[in-house]
């Protein structure tokens, strides 16, 4: 069922949002509870707007484990900028499904252009809400979500 901007929606262990943007290949900005996130058509599901629906219906949308088993460390090693960047954001979406407060991002040290598109990336990112590098290893970036 495609989403249309303006619609409410629920998604899997984060709650209900509201569609903001349709984008390429069936996925959806979801603006929850003041964050932006990119999910997909399968990730979402169409909140009913009357008070009550079935008893079924609303056990059904309770019951749904969260993306515990989502990676904490995402290695970037050997991908191109573009290849990294959209990597970053499929990890980053699973990784607030997971309810993951901190992850880290292995980019490298050798040029610094991962590095770079990294860093570049979580500044525009509203669900980052801090990054450092790390102080034992400056190929590794530290993402709080």
């Amino acid at each position: 069922m495609p989403f249309v901007p303006g619609d409410d929606v629920h998604i899997a262990a984060l709650g209900k949002g509201i569609v903001r943007e349709v984008r390429n290949g069936g996925r959806y900005l979801v603006e929850l509870k003041g964050r932006s996130i990119v999910a997909t058509e399968a990730q979402l599901s169409a909140v009913i707007s009357r008070q009550r629906s079935g008893a079924g219906d609303a056990d059904a949308s309770q019951t749904k484990t969260p993306r515990s088993h989502a990676p904490t460390s995402l290695d970037l090693h050997g991908k191109t900028v573009d290849e990294a960047v959209a990597a970053l954001d499929g990890f980053l979406n699973d990784a607030l499904l997971a309810h993951h407060a901190e992850v880290c991002v292995i980019h490298g040290r050798s040029g610094g252009r991962l590095k770079a598109a990294v860093h570049a990336r979580l500044k525009e990112l509203p669900v980052v809400r801090a990054f450092r590098v790390e102080r034992a290893n400056a190929g590794v970036t530290i993402v709080l979500l």
